[in-house]
């Protein structure tokens, strides 16, 4: 007999299969007993009767113990009782790989303790559900960039350029050639690439060496940056609308089932439409001051400050046109107030703060010539990216959304480290 799996249980009611899995639970009354057993497909009751099976089989059941590995043999019969619409009335049990003294138990256990142990941590159904929905996110964002017709440059880890703040790089030799970094991110090539392709996108990990133990900061995270050619800062807040909206509907669509696993309120991501809230930089900083917040003109929002101005909205916020000061160097400066960038940060609702930050790029030679040396940043490092302005330079614009701050958001979490399977911290880079 070949194996079945779960998910395809309903559609095999009436028939004798034979499955493999985990146990996550096993009771037992003496002469009836209950394994559900998961596969990574799904989770299935399966009920032995002490009379209707061999004593071997009875027997065996002894090696159930929560986490073992096992094969189960039996009848698939229909129960509208149970969450996928069937139960095995099982006539056999063989136990493949036992659990021995499994560390994590239905009880509460410290975080630390559960982060020593992530490599077992994520075969509970919480977290499993958190992977199935990240891999739908991941999904949805790469089939709508495909939709709108972005074409994926895949762009360096290993960089001799700084693409964000100086003090956040990770730095090592590079044989004989100096110094390199890991990508904080791969904008600079995608802008080389949509001048070859109109509309392209990078998509991986960045790394940021920020000594930071906030619920928000990850030292290795995935970002997906598109870039578009003609594109300028309003359309390009219209695209970033457009894409955040199909990635909650498809997770709505499809995992619903992992959405109520997590107990998340659904009536918050079914509110996501466009359009959403703007507001410039100067309003947000005059509403938050006039809110008691000690902001000042001309530095970055705060966390703190990021949550009040979502208080009491539905949709995300675009705060746009920041200023230039707190903003990197390939920023478009802006012509009506030079003093900031056309730029946007999109802020999640539930405070969950910015999960988009995008920009119009400075297509001028002048000015990013005269922005990179402000930033004292090695000009011989960023000859190739000053060629895209001598040569047929173009108005574009582009964004990145960090994945794990949207998993974060949409199923409603408190930190990011449930979001990656194996999160690097300031402080952990094991398991």
């Amino acid at each position: 007999m070949s194996y079945t799996t779960v998910d395809e249980l309903p559609s095999k009611v009436g028939e004798e299969v034979r499955l493999r899995g985990w146990v996550r639970r096993f009771r037992s009354s003496g002469k009836i007993s209950f394994l559900v057993l998961r596969d990574g497909t799904g989770e299935v009751q399966c009920v032995f009767v002490k009379n209707e099976v061999s004593e071997e089989t009875w027997e065996g059941l002894a090696g159930a113990e929560h986490e073992a590995s096992v094969v189960v043999e039996g009848q698939v019969r229909a129960d509208e009782r149970a969450p996928s619409g069937v139960e095995l009335t099982a006539t056999g049990f063989g136990l493949l790989g036992p659990a021995g003294d499994f560390p994590i138990q239905p009880k509460e256990h410290g975080v630390d303790f559960l982060l020593e142990k992530r490599h077992l941590w994520l075969r509970s159904a919480r977290q499993i559900a958190i992977m199935q929905i990240r891999d739908e996110i991941m999904r949805a964002i790469q089939d709508f960039l495909h939709h709108e017709g972005f074409t994926r440059v895949d762009t360096p880890i290993l960089t001799g350029a700084i693409g964000e703040s100086a003090g956040t790089l990770f730095e090592t030799e590079y044989f004989d050639l100096g110094t390199a970094y890991l990508a904080q991110t791969g904008q600079l090539y995608v802008e080389a690439a949509a001048a070859a392709l109109g509309k392209v996108y990078c998509f991986g990990p960045t790394f940021r060496a920020e000594k930071s133990k906030t619920r928000r900061h990850l030292t290795e995270f995935w970002m997906v940056e598109p870039e578009a050619a003609w594109l300028d800062s309003d359309a390009n807040m219209e695209l970033q609308e457009r894409f955040v909206t199909w990635i909650i509907k498809r997770v709505l669509f499809n995992k619903r089932e992992q959405l109520d696993v997590l107990e998340r309120d659904v009536s918050k991501l079914e509110a996501i439409e466009p359009p959403f809230d703007r507001m410039s930089y100067s309003e947000a900083v005059e509403l938050l001051t006039a809110n008691g917040s000690d902001v000042e003109w001309g530095s970055d929002l705060g966390a703190t400050d990021e949550a009040r101005l979502v208080e009491g909205r539905e949709k995300p916020l675009f705060v746009y046109d920041y200023p230039k000061g707190a903003k990197a160097f390939y920023m478009k400066e802006n012509p009506e107030d030079p003093r900031t960038v056309k730029c946007n940060d999109m802020l999640a609702p539930e405070g969950y703060g910015e999960v988009i930050g995008g920009s119009q790029r400075e297509d001028d030679y002048d000015r990013l010539l005269e922005r990179i040396r402000e930033e004292g940043l090695p000009e011989s490092s960023y000859d190739w990216y000053l060629d895209l302005r001598r040569h047929g330079t173009f108005t574009h614009s582009g964004f990145g959304l960090g994945v794990e701050r949207t998993v974060t958001w949409i199923c409603g979490l408190d930190h990011l480290r449930e979001t990656i399977a194996f999160p690097r911290m300031m402080t952990r880079i094991t398991p």
